[in-house]
């Protein structure tokens, strides 16, 4: 299935934090995603958002509604279920 990508306002906040380096290959895992549920995706339980993609020590936080896959949060493993 081919997934539209969004991301929310306060996902493009947390990208600031984080170094061109690791963006960019944060990036080409979530590009890799739109394509279908590629990587370290993993469902959560009693969490929202209902999905998080593992990226190094960064986790990607989405959503999944019906062919668009929103974007949350990107934030370093430690913060990120906070």
């Amino acid at each position: 299935m081919k997934y539209r990508i969004e991301f929310k306002p306060r996902a493009l906040k947390d990208c600031r934090k984080i170094s061109k380096s690791q963006l960019t290959h944060i990036f080409e895992q979530i590009e890799k995603m739109s394509g279908g549920l590629k990587g370290d995706v993993k469902r959560l339980t009693n969490f929202t958002p209902e999905y998080r993609l593992r990226v190094g020590d960064y986790r990607i936080l989405f959503e999944i509604e019906e062919e668009e896959l929103i974007i949350y949060r990107i934030r370093h493993r430690k913060d990120a279920y906070k």
